[in-house]
């Protein structure tokens, strides 16, 4: 076991991000940090029939520089939850377990928090009741400085750089066209190999 570990907040993030979890004693989710676009914080990457395609919630501008992530609000301005929901629906309806776990994950979209970092969390508790997976999850309450210790992770799963994480093949609705497609959200594994999906992290 890893002992602690410390994670950014992010949506539905991709499979690293859960195996870290799975192998640690408890986790601190960064609610103190500066907020950053352009990250997993809040985007997600899913398979589609025509390849990856990133889904990214919009967060409200105003105030946006320098924004503590506990208070980034989301913006309903858009109508980023039928998008999301319909491209989950299109990629994913035909593959497994599907039925089984989509509205679980429809449910936490469609409560419209305030906050990113509630929805974030909200999806987080779901999937990782999904998974089976029980590691304590607490928040930070003040920022730790950034440091190359073997338990800060906030920086290093990103959508910017390709990962070290390697990702056992699994099975995946459109792999026969494609090939197995790596760095995925974990709704990607959930959706296509149910309870055997702990066993892949």
């Amino acid at each position: 076991m890893a002992g602690k570990i410390l994670l950014s907040t992010a949506y539905l993030p991709p499979l690293e991000y859960f195996a870290l979890i799975a192998g640690a004693n408890e986790v601190f989710i960064e609610r103190e940090e500066n907020y950053l676009k352009q990250t997993y914080r809040n985007r997600c990457k899913i398979l589609s029939s025509n390849g990856p395609l990133v889904l990214s919630i919009p967060v409200k501008k105003g105030g946006l520089q320098k924004s503590c992530i506990k208070d980034v609000e989301i913006d309903y301005s858009k109508r980023w939850q039928q998008v999301h929901l319909r491209a989950m629906v299109a990629s994913y309806s035909s593959s497994p377990w599907f039925q089984y776990y989509y509205e679980k994950i429809e449910k936490k979209i469609i409560l419209k928090p305030r906050f990113l970092f509630d929805l974030n969390m909200d999806l987080l508790l779901a999937v990782l009741e999904l998974l089976k997976i029980n590691t304590p999850v607490r928040y930070t309450t003040l920022f730790e400085p950034v440091a190359d210790t073997g338990y800060d992770y906030r920086y290093k799963i990103s959508s910017k750089y390709k990962s070290e994480y390697v990702n056992r093949e699994y099975f995946q609705v459109f792999n026969y066209e494609a090939g197995f497609i790596p760095g995925l959200s974990i709704i990607d594994l959930i959706f296509n190999m149910g309870p055997e999906s702990v066993v892949y992290l």
